[in-house]
């Protein structure tokens, strides 16, 4: 067998490129309106051009039938060559350049002829209806060929039909006419053909810019392979057009954002609301990976303008991203919380190595006492106030970190928070963020202090964070709340901007309110107003008290000065 492959055969048929399949057609279309054209002018020019030889045969005739002495002379004279009929029919010829202009009698009988010997015979065709008084137009075959005739009655002074006129014009001339016409209309209609065929290749040559001279085919494999794209990632995708209205969304956008398809068509204000994230879409907020919460979900939203002056925007999830890193923050807490425990247990260990070694053992046995006693009057006070555990391990958790920042953690005396909380977790969500925050603004201040309050009456709960730090300037006070805007440098592992867009949304969840203004004495002071934060019971009084500190592994000199 040869292994020389088989050559393909080109097939004809259309090209598969769309500019040159759209410039094909043009050009077919034009050519076919052209020819339409001319024949639609030619079909009725040959009609227009006889009705005209016929009527200006008419007019000559009627011209000639009205001068009185050819009446007179045709009722006193007798038809020759040379009588006064033939001598004036003849004129009247030349100046009209008819073919011809026939006079005759009742009878029929020629006094005029372009050919003087026909003078006194019977004319060829019928006289009835001019003798009968009638106008006629017609095209005929005569004894000079075909021609374009008129025939009028020839009147006396008195009115009667003496004889009749017939005036002929040379159809050759009516033809002549006609293909005299035709290389001007074809040049018309090359004309508009060459103006159809540069339009038609204009038109395709923006189409080809417009689809990248790709194929019908190509074209609609891809619009196949970006529907299936656009619904099989896992990135919402959403495309604006130049007025700023959304065109498409994929499934995971719809997903994401909370949106139908009843949103293609509406600007991202009318379909999201006023936010964040409307804006990010509109173009509003400009930048890469932007921050925005939409729900409960972190988004990340990248914005792209197009080529006719929309855009396509991208969304990726990052709620779980934040709540693993929220995670890692919490254990690196926890660690810092340990290694800060192990270094004072240290230090409590070598003190009371000392005091043995020194054989000052009542002095050991205060120490141990103060120590254990300190901790264990101190989380009864803390349990009495928030009796809820994952709130009250918090802070305690909280207190430790902050101790080893060098802050000091306050629980308010008015603090009293029962067990019985609808969402512990979001608040726990809450004053973590918070305190956090309160941390990394007071950390490395003289006479650091962060101070919590939570308070419950009926239904609703009132957390206040109270800092030392540099406070919050009053124009950027609503600017906190917005997602991805910080002035913090962001951790390696995730980013900065989202825990008190969390706050305020976790707040607004639950028909709260979470604010900000400045503290007492400086600094700055977040107020959380949680109106069903707690279940249907009575609550108890809230008992006068001192305020309490949360231990911390280490009483520093700030701290004791402080208390």
């Amino acid at each position: 067998m040869s292994s020389t492959p088989p050559v393909r055969r080109r097939r004809l048929g259309l090209p598969r490129r769309v500019f040159s399949q759209v410039l094909l057609m043009q050009l077919a279309i034009a050519a076919g309106v052209a020819v339409l054209a001319t024949g639609l002018f030619l079909a009725p020019l040959s009609d227009q051009l006889d009705d005209q030889a016929m009527r200006r045969a008419l007019a000559i005739a009627q011209t000639t039938a009205q001068q009185p002495q050819v009446a007179e002379e045709l009722r006193t004279t007798r038809p020759t060559t040379d009588g006064p009929v033939q001598t004036e029919a003849e004129r009247i010829r030349k100046a009209t350049q008819a073919e011809y202009v026939v006079v005759l009698d009742r009878q029929g009988v020629r006094w005029s002829h372009t050919d003087p010997s026909r003078i006194g015979e019977v004319v060829s065709t019928d006289p009835g209806q001019a003798l009968a008084g009638r106008d006629v137009m017609e095209i005929d075959d005569g004894t000079l060929g075909r021609s374009a005739r008129g025939k009028v009655p020839l009147r006396d002074a008195d009115g009667d039909i003496v004889g009749a006129v017939s005036v002929g014009i040379a159809y050759d001339s009516v033809r002549a006419r006609l293909i005299h016409t035709i290389p001007g209309l074809f040049a018309y209609a090359g004309g508009a053909l060459a103006v159809g065929a540069l339009a038609a290749w204009l038109i395709s040559r923006r189409v080809q810019r417009q689809t990248r001279d790709l194929a019908f085919s190509d074209i609609a494999g891809l619009l196949a392979e970006r529907e299936a794209m656009l619904h099989g990632i896992r990135e919402g995708v959403v495309a604006l057009d130049r007025g700023g209205r959304m065109r498409l969304l994929n499934d995971e956008a719809q997903r994401l954002l909370g949106l139908g398809a009843e949103a293609v068509g509406r600007s991202p204000d009318e379909a999201l609301g006023p936010g964040r994230t409307a804006d990010v879409l509109a173009g509003w907020a400009s930048g890469t990976d932007l921050l925005t919460v939409r729900g409960q979900r972190v988004l990340v939203a990248n914005r792209m303008p197009t080529d006719d002056g929309g855009a396509v925007a991208t969304l990726r999830d990052r709620t779980e991203l934040e709540q693993l890193g929220r995670e890692l923050d919490s254990t690196r807490g926890l660690i810092d919380a340990l290694r800060a425990q192990d270094h004072e247990h240290a230090n409590r260990m070598h003190t009371l190595l000392g005091l043995l070694e020194l054989e000052m053992y009542d002095d050991a046995v205060e120490f141990v006492g103060e120590v254990v006693g300190d901790h264990r009057v101190t989380a009864e006070q803390i349990t009495e106030r928030i009796q809820d555990p994952l709130l009250a391990a918090l802070l305690v958790g909280k207190a430790t970190v902050a101790a080893e920042r060098g802050v000091t953690l306050w629980v308010s005396d008015r603090t009293r928070l029962p067990d019985r909380l609808v969402d512990p977790r979001g608040l726990v969500t809450i004053v973590g963020n918070l305190v956090d925050n309160a941390l990394d603004a007071t950390a490395g201040t003289p006479h650091a202090r962060v101070e919590v309050e939570l308070r419950a009456q009926g239904r609703a709960a009132t957390l206040r964070v109270r800092d030392t730090g540099p406070g919050i300037p009053a124009e950027h006070r609503e600017l906190v709340f917005t997602a991805g805007w910080s002035t913090k440098e962001p951790p390696a592992h995730r980013r900065r901007g989202i825990g008190l867009s969390l706050v305020r949304r976790l707040a607004e969840r639950q028909g709260g309110t979470a604010t900000v203004d400045a503290a007492h004495g400086g600094g700055a002071e977040f107020v959380v107003v949680l109106p069903e934060a707690l279940a249907e019971a009575d609550l108890e009084p809230v008992p006068a008290a001192r305020a309490v500190p949360v231990p911390t592994p280490v009483n520093t000199a700030a701290e004791e000065e402080s208390r």
